[in-house]
């Protein structure tokens, strides 16, 4: 059985983009790309490994932050970093 959350297709091999902040704790995704005209941000996303076809797991989800792992490291982002990663 796939999870969903609000509809969305949590499983990697679904094709359909949206930002992390949509994702569900326990899941894997894809990055697609890191959406924002905040040059600083897409630096900084860089640094923690974020970039097109890297995975990214959702660890836990807090009130406005989230724990995600990025090659095997753990970070603590929150929503508005969230919502400039597009997985899939």
């Amino acid at each position: 059985m796939e999870a969903t959350y609000d509809g969305l297709n949590a499983t990697t091999n679904n094709n359909q983009a949206y930002n992390l902040s949509d994702g569900m704790a326990g899941e894997t995704y894809t990055i697609k790309a890191i959406e924002t005209h905040d040059e600083d941000m897409k630096n900084f996303l860089f640094t923690l490994g974020c970039f097109e076809n890297e995975e990214v797991t959702i660890i836990n989800r807090l009130q406005d932050n989230m724990v995600i792992t990025i090659k095997d490291a753990r970070y603590s982002i929150d929503d508005h970093l969230a919502e400039a990663i597009i997985v899939y």
